[in-house]
């Protein structure tokens, strides 16, 4: 009311245009920094309503304005002027969010003497003068039907047009175009804006940080279903389907999820002060605070678990009917006929794999249900089978005849379509208990980008589509029933999250809770619990750990337990891994699991801790019986064998030492390679000395998986540096300048301190008779490595190797020193200088 009475003062005044934009734009500025109160006030669908309602009530007055500087006193009646304004998209639904773009049409008609390009310029120009972030489109009446078929984007807007204000004349003859346009071509129209939700879809999946209005399960998923409930209903609210084609319990669990967004999606806005869509980790702690008055990590917790579940609620419910509404376009009665289909029960088919169920089928029990699912192949589930599995009789308690249809499932070598649908349907936390705690359940470590649920199931995908062959080769060896405990162990492993104790100790107390019911062995409950308990000892090991010390190997080894074990546990961990997110099983790491698993196979075999130079003799002794190696001249053998590092035999197979041996012979200064598929390595033979501090230091900004250092022969020494990425082909040119210019010893490079605490560092001078080990487990740090090489360059330490792992934004680092003396002398020095 007071925005009306400032513009008629203005008006009266003979204020200019620019003068009343800019008082419009005062009043719109005081708005949206009172709408964090209007919003504890009231939120959901209504504040969205309300802040709609503003906006309408700025363009009216903006329209007000035009009108009245068009035609001065002699302003027409509102309906004579043949201009309508309207609304589209989230603002015409009255669903726009804070800071969304205001989406406005323009309809005109031309009509002699009223000169409507000019209040429609008026209008434009005052409208972008008061910084409304605005998208519009202008249209004559008689060419909403052309650009409607042109495009099915300006289609779908107008479909959700609003009336703001205007000639109302003209708004009925535009809704009696919108009739039409609604009406034609609708299967073409519903199945382009199908196609483009699956597009949708596969871009923007439910993550830990998922995107409210465009992934699955998202506020556009519910779009869809309303477009569609428009064209083909005429429906002006998803509402008026209720006892049409859902429930009226059906929609309000659909309403309160919808709710819900939209509530999450406005705070969003207001904590960001722009548009913003995705619930990434940085908002969260602001936005719970918004929405549940509190910050804390509980808060956090319930914010993004209620998120993901409404997300699935609305994904369920949006498939299920869109899939109903739509049937008839799909299937034609006299063409089912002709189809390769199967009818398994009264109302369900099966065709191509994919199972079908009648939107009136009614009676559905667990028995029926598991019937279905244990005994035929299905790839996939229609969404009306949703239906047909979300309205099935269960009962409370769940009795021993259907453990023992639970049990048959993890038999199936097709698991995950029927863990995927038990999780749209709200069935698998009924069925696979120990899962209850777990639904919805974030993951804030920086690492998984899944909630535990979907982790989970995603793991038994990864078990399904194996792409490494030596995990595919242990995998194929199990028995039926080993691969049966293995999919119940990689669906439960991260079942004892949510709790304060650890939760793979957790985890393995419901497994064998739950194996035990479900009429698994003694012996295998046993090593079901084992492979939870340890899930994560394989990959730990593998990237933190040296792999090639004795005291490492079998420790891992104890508590494995047994080979059978050590061959579930590596393919789990390889499912596990895969689950996390993309490209994080990367070629570096299945090389490190491959090689504890070989490592470990190969001690559990000999059933004897083999020693260092034990190891190193049966190296030598597969050396000599190699044929590359009895070809080499007796001088050339006799200096392989003389190489004092037993860890450079047992790091390297017989191949890779003849070849690094003849490269090393006929090296004069120094040698290097740089490899870069399928990541970037370097490795350097050199008689003279490198200055190893700067190079390190030049090559800092690259993240490094592992460091080699060995002496060879003839005072040559052999440098590996792997990385964890591949650069381009033009950085390699640098990188080998870099490299070269190493052998500069007077080069100096500014290293940065890292900082390094005293806890932090662990010094073990008896880790083995050949050398000294130092553990670092620091904050990550660009340079880390170059800083302790050139702090090693200073004592004259040889770095025999050095293993690099982060996690968790966490440096784990193991360093093998040579014992020379220089280093466990001047240990306390060392530590002084690094944590100084």
């Amino acid at each position: 009311m007071q925005l009306k009475k400032k513009i008629e003062e203005l008006l009266n005044n003979c204020a200019n245009e620019y003068e009343i934009s800019k008082a419009i734009r005062s009043y719109i500025k005081t708005y949206f920094s009172s709408l964090g109160e209007l919003f504890q006030k009231t939120q959901g669908k209504d504040f969205l309503v309300r802040h709609t309602r503003y906006i309408d009530s700025i363009i009216q007055a903006i329209y007000k304005v035009a009108i009245r500087k068009s035609f001065g006193f002699y302003v027409p009646m509102t309906n004579s002027v043949p201009v309508t304004l309207v609304a589209l998209g989230s603002y015409g639904r009255e669903q726009m969010a804070p800071y969304s773009d205001i989406d406005l049409m323009i309809v005109y008609e031309e009509v002699e003497g009223y000169n409507v390009k000019s209040v429609i310029e008026k209008i434009l120009y005052i409208i972008w003068d008061t910084k409304l972030k605005l998208g519009h489109r202008v249209h004559r009446l008689d060419e909403l039907q052309i650009v409607a078929q042109e495009d099915d984007t300006i289609k779908t807007a107008l479909i959700e047009s609003r009336y703001i204000c205007g000639s109302k004349y003209l708004w009925v003859r535009i809704e009696n175009r919108l009739k039409a346009i609604r009406k034609t071509d609708q299967k073409a129209f519903i199945f382009k804006k199908i196609e483009e939700a699956q597009a949708r879809r596969a871009k923007n999946p439910i993550t830990m940080e998922p995107n409210i209005k465009e992934g699955i399960g998202s506020l556009r998923d519910a779009n869809l279903l309303f477009w569609i409930a428009n064209v083909l209903y005429g429906a002006n609210t998803l509402r008026e389907l209720c006892g049409k084609v859902y429930s009226e319990e059906e929609y309000n669990e659909f309403r309160i999820a919808l709710e819900w967004l939209f509530r999450v999606r406005a705070a969003l806005h207001l904590v960001c002060k722009k548009k913003e869509d995705r619930l990434l980790m940085q908002y969260i702690p602001d936005v719970a605070e918004k929405l549940l008055q509190n910050r804390d990590f509980k808060a956090q917790m319930v914010l993004v678990s209620r998120t993901l579940q409404a997300l699935l609620t609305i994904d369920t419910f949006t498939q299920i009917f869109t899939k109903k509404l739509i049937r008839r376009f799909l299937y034609r009665p006299a063409n089912i006929a002709t189809l390769p289909y199967k009818r398994l029960l009264p109302g369900i088919y099966l065709c191509d794999n994919t199972i079908y169920a009648s939107y009136f089928k009614s009676g559905g029990s667990l028995k029926e249900l598991f019937y279905l699912l244990n005994g035929f192949t299905i790839e996939e589930f229609d969404p009306s089978f949703f239906y047909y599995a979300k309205n099935i009789y269960y009962p409370k308690k769940l009795t021993k005849q259907h453990a023992v249809q639970i049990k048959k499932l993890f038999y199936k070598e097709r698991l995950y379509p029927v863990l995927e649908m038990l999780y749209k349907t709200d069935l698998l936390p009924i069925l696979i208990t120990p899962l209850k705690k777990v639904m919805h359940l974030p993951q804030f470590d920086g690492y998984h980008q899944y909630p535990v649920d979907i982790h989970s199931i995603k793991c038994i995908k990864a078990l399904e589509n194996i792409k490494d062959p030596n995990v595919q080769r242990v995998f194929d060896k199990l028995s039926p029933h080993h691969k049966a405990l293995l999919r119940l162990a990689t669906l439960l492993h991260d079942a004892g999250k949510g709790r304060k104790s650890d939760h793979s100790l957790v985890g393995a107390r419901l497994i064998r809770t739950f194996a035990l019911k479900l009429g698994f062995s003694p012996d295998m409950v046993e090593l079901a619990s084992r492979l939870v308990k340890y899930h994560t000892l394989m990959s730990n090991t593998a990237f933190r750990e040296d792999i090639h010390s004795e005291k490492v190997v079998f420790k891992f080894l104890a508590k494995v337990g047994s080979p059978l074990a050590l061959d579930m546990l590596y393919v789990l961990t390889y499912a596990d891994i895969n689950a996390v997110g993309k490209e994080i099983y990367t070629s570096y790491n299945a090389y490190l699991l491959h090689e504890l698993y070989q490592i470990a196979r190969e001690s559990f075999d000999n059933k004897i801790v083999l020693e260092e130079s034990a190891k190193r003799v049966k190296r030598e002794e597969a050396l000599k019986k190699n044929p590359k190696f009895q070809v080499l001249s007796k001088s050339l053998q006799k200096k392989i064998l003389s190489i004092e590092s037993n860890l450079f035999f047992i790091k390297h197979k017989s191949g890779e030492i003849i070849d690094i041996a003849q490269k090393a012979n006929s090296v004069d200064t120094y040698h290097i390679e740089i490899h870069n598929d399928p990541y970037l390595s370097i490795e350097i033979l050199r008689k003279v000395p490198i200055n190893l501090g700067y190079l390190l230091g030049r090559l800092s900004y690259l993240d490094i998986g592992s460091m080699e250092v060995f002496k060879l022969f003839d005072n040559i020494k052999y440098f590996k540096i792997d990385f964890l990425e591949k650069v381009s082909e033009e950085e390699v040119e640098i990188i080998r300048t870099i490299v070269e210019d190493s052998f500069d010893m007077s080069k100096k490079i500014a290293l940065k301190k890292p900082l390094i605490k005293k806890e932090e560092i662990t010094i073990d001078c008896n880790h083995s008779k050949t050398y000294a080990s130092m553990h670092l487990n620091v904050k990550n740090q660009r340079g880390l490595l170059a800083y302790i090489a050139y702090i090693f360059d200073q004592f004259g330490i040889d770095i025999a190797t050095a293993k690099v792992h982060t996690i968790k934004n966490r440096a784990k680092d193991l360093f093998l020193i040579e014992k020379n003396g220089k280093f466990c002398k001047n240990r306390e020095e060392i530590v002084q200088i690094l944590i100084d």
